[in-house]
């Protein structure tokens, strides 16, 4: 392939400079090396892969300037190369530009006096050069990712973790991690939280090909507590159909975000599936949807103030012995149920209409608390929705 359309006198300069590749290739790899840390240790590119892919850069650059053909040894191939050292994406092209620049620099350094007018002049066709060899090593290391993702699960989970944490590298191409995940032709998305019913366990058994059988796309992450994933909902099945399917599977509590419409949105719907998976008392095995129950999402999202008004109204019960804290607990959650109805509790309970009144007094006296004011009830079931949610009884 011949070179673009340069001035005569860049070409000249560049076909000067072509015998000399090897040195610029290993200053150039130093350079890298000064600017980017992870190629400066030399643990994942070895220092002299390094001056060998630079040398193969600046050849390429100035190989394509003096209008020669393009070497076969070309540098997609470091793109490729890079992404199955698992180099982040980010790092791989910043090297790119450092020895972009680097090249400049040397044209402009060799220049003739006379000729550094000519070479700003022709910058924009020199510089043309370097961005389309970042766009062909962009494209190479994203094939190569594709296929490492489909490939290898631990990458595929690497991919996940990067949309529902926020990775700043991966959110600047979220809509390209997305397709590697298979994920990026849909309209609607949520996802979702299961917590692990042990440390590394999945809390919601082989989901991925369960889905897949009902024609649903998914990826999901398993971390020391969770397993997340990115469901792209489709047409016919949706939110609630998802929340069956879930239900069917689950080991423990699982949180299920919003639906939300872009993949921009998926770390604030991480967040939501995380809320709802703890508004869930814990030990149940329920699937939450965040916004079902707002009351409940609301305190699971603010655990440290849920604590302090458990505390503020119910700490004389928590100081009980725990068999009469859990009876308590379930008389005032089985009155409240009822509306204030001692007999309807009673009836829940078991007990006699009588007891219900007596315990509900006592409640009253060791709380501070008159549950005839509305007020004071309110405070009291939300303090309960905050034990259980705590799962302090």
């Amino acid at each position: 392939m011949s070179g673009p359309d340069v001035n005569a006198e860049v070409r000249k300069l560049s076909a000067r400079l072509l015998p000399e590749c090897d040195r610029l290739g290993a200053a150039m790899a130093e350079r890298i090396r000064a600017e980017i840390p992870v190629y400066d240790t030399g643990d994942v590119v070895s220092h002299d892969e390094l001056v060998v892919s630079c040398t193969v850069n600046a050849r390429y650059i100035l190989g394509n300037l003096a209008g020669e053909v393009t070497p076969t040894e070309t540098p997609t191939e470091t793109g490729t190369t890079r992404a199955e050292q698992g180099v982040p994406y980010a790092m791989v092209l910043q090297a790119f530009r450092v020895g972009s620049r680097f090249i400049w620099e040397v044209l402009v350094e060799r220049a003739d006096p006379e000729d550094r007018d000519l070479l700003l002049l022709a910058a924009a066709d020199i510089w043309a050069v370097s961005d389309q060899l970042a766009a062909d090593v962009t494209d190479a290391y994203r094939r190569a990712m594709a296929d490492r993702a489909r490939r290898d699960g631990q990458m595929r989970s690497v991919l996940v973790g990067s949309l529902l944490d926020g990775d700043a590298d991966a959110t600047a191409y979220v809509g390209e991690t997305a397709g590697m995940l298979d994920l990026g032709r849909a309209t609607e998305y949520v996802v979702v939280s299961a917590e692990s019913p042990t440390p590394g366990a999945e809390g919601l058994p082989d989901v991925e090909r369960a889905l897949r059988r009902a024609n649903v796309r998914s990826a999901w992450r398993l971390d020391h507590d969770h397993q997340e994933g990115v469901v792209a909902l489709r047409f016919g099945f949706g939110a609630e159909h998802l929340v069956d399917l879930l239900a069917g599977l689950a080991r423990g509590r699982v949180g299920v975000s919003s639906v939300v419409g872009r993949l921009d949105d998926i770390q604030e719907a991480r967040r939501q599936a995380r809320v709802a998976c703890a508004a869930v008392s814990p030990g149940a095995t329920v699937v939450g949807r965040f916004g079902a129950d707002p009351l409940a999402v609301l305190l699971a999202g603010s655990p440290d103030q849920a604590r302090v008004l458990v505390d503020a109204v119910l700490a004389p019960v928590l100081a009980l012995p725990e068999d009469d804290r859990e009876v308590v607990f379930a008389t005032a959650r089985a009155w409240l149920a009822a509306g204030g109805s001692t007999s309807t509790a009673a009836r829940e309970l078991h007990v006699h209409r009588n007891t219900v009144r007596y315990r509900i007094r006592r409640l009253e006296e060791i709380t501070g608390r008159d549950l005839a004011r509305p007020v004071d009830a309110a405070e009291l079931y939300v303090a309960l929705e905050c034990v259980r949610i705590l799962g302090l009884g």
